[in-house]
C-alpha cells in the first residue's frame, strides 16, 4: 500500500484561487487546506493569467505551475511530477486536461470539484429568458452531456449541494460510487455580532461576473428596490461584488439610495455592518457563498427557493424566503424594523452553519473515501465502464483535436 504521507497532489485551475472575489475561490482553499493537513504536497496549475486579486499561493506552502492549453509540454509537467491525485476545479477543465492525465498518469486517481451543477444552472437561466417554469427536461441540454460525461470520466465527483446529489443519483442515473457530497466546509460560529441597532443599510454581494448575480442586481434595481424605498425612504443599499463592468457602474444611483460599491475590502466587514442582506436569486444552482456570508457575519437575508435551495434542510430560515417581487419587498421593510424577527433570524443562521456545514463533519470521511478508492482504483474504474467508454473516445476525439491545434499555434506564430 502506498503511503499516504507520500502522496503529490495536483489540483487544475480554470482559473487561479480569489477568494475575496467568489465562493468557488474560498472553497478552493477549504479543498487545499484538508490535503495539506495530510501532509500531502499540494501543486495548483492553470492556465489563466495571473490575477492581482488571486491568493499568493507560495504563502500557503502550495507549489504554482503556469500551463498551457492545447500544448504537450503540459505532458512531460505532470508526467514528472508524478501526483497520486489529480483534483479538476470545473467539468470544462476536465475536458481540457483530463485526457493528458489519463495516458501520462494512468493511475492518479481523477476527482472533479463540480462547484455546482452548471447544467442546472444553465436550464435554469433558459427557462428564465423563456418566461416559464423550469422542468427537469430542460437538463437534456449540451452542457449536461458534457458535464455528466466527465463525471463518469472522473473516479470521484463532489458535488456541494443535497439537491443535486439527488438529481445526478434519480434523474440521470449516475452511480452513487462516483458521487460524495461535500459542502463548505466551516468553523462553529458564535453568537457575537455587531447587535442590531449598530447596523444600517441593506447589502447585496456577489461576483459580478457569475451571470446569476448580475441578473439579480437588475432585478434589485428595477423592481424590487423601488418599492422597499417607498416604504423605507432613508434606506440605502449597498451592492458589492468583483468586476464590476460599466453597464454595472451605470446603475449607481446615490439619490435613489441604490449604490454601486464594487468589490469589497473585506466582504466579513460590510457584511457585519449591514442589517439585512437581499439575495432575490431568480436562477443558479448550487450553495450560494453570500448567504454562507451572511450566517457567518450575523446578518439576516430575503432570499429566493433558488437562493436557499439545498443550505437548511428543512431548518427554519435565517430570514425570509419569498419569489414574489411584492412579497420579497415586504419582507425586507419587516426584517429591517423588527428587532425580534431580526434576532431569531441571526440565532437560526448560527445552527445552520453549526449543524449542516462543519468541517469536522465532513473531512475524514472525505479523506478516507479518496485513499480507499485510489488503494482499489482498478476494481473502482472495473465498476464504471461508461467512464472508461467515454474516456476511450474523449482521448481520440480529444487529443488529435488538441494536436491539430497545437500544430496550428506553430505555424501561426510569427
Amino acid at each position: 500500500m502506498t503511503n499516504p504521507e507520500t502522496y503529490n497532489i495536483l489540483i487544475i485551475g480554470s482559473v487561479w484561487p480569489e477568494p475575496g472575489s467568489s465562493a468557488a475561490g474560498s472553497r478552493m482553499l477549504q479543498l487545499i487546506n484538508i490535503f495539506q493537513e495530510q501532509g500531502w504536497q499540494v501543486t495548483f496549475a492553470s492556465a489563466a493569467a495571473d490575477s492581482e486579486f488571486a491568493v499568493d499561493l507560495s504563502l500557503i506552502d502550495v507549489a504554482k505551475e503556469t500551463v498551457q492549453l492545447n500544448n504537450s509540454s503540459f505532458d512531460s509537467f505532470v508526467k514528472g511530477l508524478a501526483p497520486k491525485i489529480v483534483m479538476f476545479d470545473r467539468f470544462m477543465t476536465e475536458e481540457q486536461f483530463g485526457w493528458r492525465v489519463a495516458e501520462n498518469c494512468p493511475d492518479a486517481l481523477r476527482i472533479l470539484d463540480t462547484e455546482d451543477l452548471h447544467c442546472l444552472r444553465s436550464a435554469r437561466q433558459t427557462a428564465w429568458k423563456e418566461k416559464r417554469a423550469f422542468n427537469e427536461n430542460d437538463l437534456l441540454n449540451d452542457i449536461a452531456k458534457r458535464e455528466i460525461a466527465s463525471i463518469y470520466r472522473c473516479d470521484l465527483s463532489l458535488i456541494i449541494s443535497q439537491y443535486e446529489m439527488k438529481l445526478l443519483k434519480d434523474f440521470f442515473k449516475v452511480n452513487d460510487a462516483l458521487l460524495m457530497y461535500l459542502p463548505f466546509l466551516l468553523d462553529e460560529v458564535k453568537d457575537d455580532f455587531i447587535p442590531f441597532e449598530e447596523r444600517k443599510n441593506f447589502i447585496s454581494i456577489g461576483n459580478f461576473l457569475h451571470e446569476p448575480n448580475w441578473n439579480t442586481v437588475l432585478y434589485l434595481k428595477e423592481e424590487i428596490w423601488p418599492l422597499i424605498r417607498k416604504a423605507l425612504p432613508e434606506a440605502e443599499i449597498n451592492i458589492y461584488g468583483a468586476y464590476p463592468s460599466p453597464k454595472v457602474q451605470q446603475l449607481n444611483n446615490p439619490k435613489e439610495g441604490f449604490n454601486i460599491k464594487g468589490r469589497a475590502d473585506s466582504a466579513k466587514e460590510v457584511i457585519e455592518r449591514s442589517r439585512v442582506l437581499l439575495a432575490p436569486l431568480r436562477f443558479g444552482a448550487g450553495l450560494k457563498g453570500k448567504l454562507i456570508d451572511a450566517m457567518l457575519h450575523g446578518t439576516p437575508n430575503v432570499t429566493t427557493d433558488i437562493g436557499a435551495e439545498a443550505m437548511h434542510e428543512g431548518m427554519e430560515w435565517p430570514g425570509i424566503v419569498t419569489n414574489d417581487k411584492n412579497d420579497f419587498a415586504d419582507a425586507a421593510v419587516k426584517l429591517y424594523q423588527d428587532n425580534k424577527l431580526w434576532q431569531r433570524s441571526q440565532n437560526n443562521g448560527i445552527k445552520i452553519i453549526n449543524e449542516l456545514f462543519q468541517k469536522k463533519d465532513f473531512d475524514k470521511n472525505f479523506v478516507r473515501t479518496i485513499l480507499e478508492i485510489s488503494e482499489n482504483l482498478v476494481n473502482h474504474r472495473r465498476n464504471n465502464f461508461t467512464g472508461q467508454m467515454l474516456m476511450h473516445h474523449t482521448i481520440s476525439a480529444s487529443k488529435y483535436m488538441s494536436k491539430w491545434i497545437e500544430e496550428k499555434n506553430k505555424i501561426q506564430k510569427p
